[in-house]
């Protein structure tokens, strides 16, 4: 599905603190349906980036819009239930996982099925017992998907994932990108997501690569 403007347009973004620059200017649009994978070296700005887009950060310059609106003029409740970003180490909330995966449906004031929760945790290969599990229990690599999860259960337009497959095993790395992906061939979900994966990165119909500020332009799409 395409539209006459982008579902995310984000021109001149940059970031600095203290006069030290984070992000140097970068620029991408996004439709629905599009999967654009973020790769760069450590200190390029990649997760500042997110952050920004996710309106967890103000840029020190630049402009983003959302369907053709002013981010500045959107509530940001409303915004981020849009454009959902996803932490490598995400935080966790209450006691248990099922605390977790319902916040979204309480924060909606709709009361959520086990069956629905348990169908979900099957779906990145998590067990059904795994509903009832303490969080300070948990793996990192468990943790990483019922963060995902957490931010799939009402599907944003975009989602923005920062490397929430890098405490995993190949196995179950294909199995979060072959989700992902469904739900951008099927459901037109927008995804950016910060990748070192060489093999995914070969694969991308669009790859965005930043460098460091330091070393002079901050972005080269392909």
């Amino acid at each position: 599905m395409t539209t006459d403007f982008p579902l995310l347009d984000a021109q001149g973004i940059r970031y600095a603190v203290q006069g030290r620059t984070l992000l140097a200017p970068v620029s991408l649009q996004l439709q629905a349906g599009d999967f654009l994978l973020l790769t760069g070296p450590s200190g390029s700005g990649k997760s500042t980036l997110l952050k920004i887009l996710a309106s967890l950060l103000s840029p020190t310059a630049g402009d983003i819009r959302f369907e053709h609106r002013d981010l500045i003029s959107l509530k940001p409740e409303w915004y981020r239930q849009q454009v959902s970003y996803c932490f490598q180490t995400p935080q966790l909330f209450g006691e248990t996982v099922y605390d977790n995966l319902a916040l979204p449906w309480q924060i909606r004031q709709q009361k959520p099925s086990r069956d629905a929760l348990v169908a979900s945790l099957e779906s990145v290969h998590l067990a059904a017992d795994m509903l009832d599990k303490r969080v300070e229990q948990l793996s990192g690599g468990e943790k990483q998907r019922v963060g995902l999860l957490r931010n799939l259960q009402f599907l944003p337009k975009v989602l923005l994932l920062d490397e929430v497959t890098s405490a995993l095993d190949e196995e179950n790395k294909k199995v979060i990108q072959q989700l992902i992906r469904q739900h951008v061939q099927q459901q037109q979900l927008a995804v950016i997501w910060i990748s070192h994966d060489a093999s995914e990165i070969r694969h991308a119909e669009k790859v965005l690569r930043l460098v460091a500020p330091a070393q002079g332009e901050s972005h080269e799409s392909a």
